[in-house]
């Protein structure tokens, strides 16, 4: 059996990795590459394989670095099952026609500034909304933890990777010629502990271990620190500054998370007379597919399901829906905490809020998520005190606040814990889904303190197993 790693090797983006054996071929994952133009131009590259050759695709989780290139894997030729968990299924759609959407309005602005320049557009959409149809309509939901037969000779199951709405660890079975192997991709886990979803299911075995890396070099804040400071945020912005809170969030996971802790807060006495403006369309449509699945709860969230439910002392939360509704916010020069897309600030209406609130010292900016390299948010959270939005130079003047306990990710003890829940050391462990020096120091950590077998593979490498 070999395996290819064809994206989220040495970063933290662009995950796919593909398998081969003597009678199948198929990917885990086929994420988008983010993170500034230079990374973003990857994405246009020709793939490392012929889609036509794919029988399936394993899908671990929704978030666009993780599938959002399967429309244009579709459209290039791949025409066999994606297997998935039903939220996950429910989110693909969400996010890829959101993925289409900006697309075809990027390409719109380039032929417009082409008219103007008289020149060419530039480069085309990777997909369009009619790919993103044609990809969905290949897609196979399955339960939690049955085993399926997925393709020959590859068996697999899905386990709660507690990551976000849907995400999953996937086992699998993998006969090639007279030798079967175990395998275990672990997708992006999630921190236990954390509210709204139950902690990543735990394995006991496999030959082959694939892991994810991103914070495998530090250790979180706890939850009781982050809401802390999240209330002591609020309460100072709102009530002494006589400012607005302004939080970038991801649609997918942190929004809801974000919500929850708020509500939280007011529930337990500790903030009050909030007013919530969650500015995503996206954001809002993952809000209602996240309350359709919530079987998926962990038992704190159905209690503060109930009490929202109630509807006795909750706070002010409109989710905004038009654009006209989303302008008007920019009007409102105190007391609102706004939750927007995108979580890096490089699109979507985050970046209208930031530029009429980053100028203004009564204002608080809350960074509630990982920064990729080369976008807005990494460079305010590295102390940019000057940026450019829509052709404005604007000083920096809003107090910045990152609260570290909110990553969706596991932090390093988190994931020493959850490899330590092994049996046996894996015969070889990949180390992928991290940035170049985090991955090589969780590897370190895995080998010394664990007796791993590990390997930090480059983009592109192919290994025999």
């Amino acid at each position: 059996m070999k395996i290819t790693f064809c994206g989220g090797a040495r970063e933290v983006t662009g995950s796919c990795f593909m398998f081969e054996t003597e009678a199948a071929r198929f990917l885990v994952d086929c994420g988008m590459f983010q993170g500034g133009r230079s990374v973003e131009a990857r994405n246009r590259e020709a793939f490392e394989f012929d889609p036509h050759s794919i029988d399936f695709v394993l899908l671990t989780h929704a978030h666009i670095d993780h599938c959002g290139l399967l429309p244009r894997l579709t459209r290039s030729g791949f025409s066999g099952p994606i297997f998935l968990t039903h939220a996950t299924a429910d989110l693909l759609a969400v996010m890829l026609r959101d993925s289409a959407h900006i697309q075809a309005k990027e390409a719109a602005q380039r032929r417009r500034r082409g008219r103007k320049a008289g020149v060419a557009s530039g480069a085309s959409m990777l997909y369009t909304l009619a790919d993103v149809e044609d990809c969905l309509e290949q897609a196979r939901p399955v339960a939690y933890d049955e085993w399926l037969q997925a393709g020959k000779g590859v068996r697999c199951r899905f386990h709660d990777a507690g990551h976000i709405l849907g995400s999953s660890i996937i086992e699998m079975s993998i006969r090639d010629g007279a030798r079967t192997t175990s395998v275990v991709c672990s997708g992006d886990l999630g921190q236990p502990g954390r509210p709204i979803l139950r902690d990543p299911a735990t394995i006991e075995d496999t030959d082959v271990l694939l892991i994810e890396s991103t914070y495998g070099d530090r250790a979180h804040r706890s939850q009781e620190d982050t809401l802390d400071e999240l209330a002591q945020v609020v309460e100072h912005t709102l009530r002494v500054k006589r400012g607005n809170v302004i939080i970038p969030a991801f649609a997918v996971g942190r929004t809801q998370e974000v919500l929850y802790h708020l509500l939280e807060l007011v529930r337990l006495g500790r903030l009050q007379d909030l007013k919530i403006f969650v500015d995503s369309p996206m954001a809002t449509a993952v809000t209602a597919i996240t309350m359709k699945h919530l079987a998926l709860f962990d038992s704190a969230a159905h209690a503060l399901a109930g009490w929202q439910a109630a509807g006795e002392g909750v706070p002010y939360l409109n989710f905004v829906a038009s654009v006209e509704e989303s302008m008007a916010l920019n009007r409102i020069r105190s007391g609102a905490i706004i939750v927007a897309a995108s979580g890096m600030c490089d699109a979507g209406r985050i970046r209208h809020h930031l530029r009429h609130n980053l100028g203004r010292a009564e204002c608080s900016l809350v960074i509630t998520g990982f920064q990729a390299e080369g976008t807005l948010g990494r460079r305010l959270v590295d102390g940019a005190r000057r940026v450019t939005l829509f052709g404005e130079d604007i000083n920096v003047r809003a107090s910045l606040h990152t609260l570290g306990g909110y990553s969706a990710h596991a932090d390093l003890p988190a994931l020493l814990a959850w490899t330590g829940a092994l049996r046996r050391p894996p015969a070889r462990t990949f180390v992928v889904h991290g940035e170049e020096a985090t991955a090589l120091q969780f590897a370190d950590h895995l080998r010394t303190l664990q007796g791993f077998n590990v390997t930090v593979p480059h983009r592109g490498q192919t290994f025999e197993v």
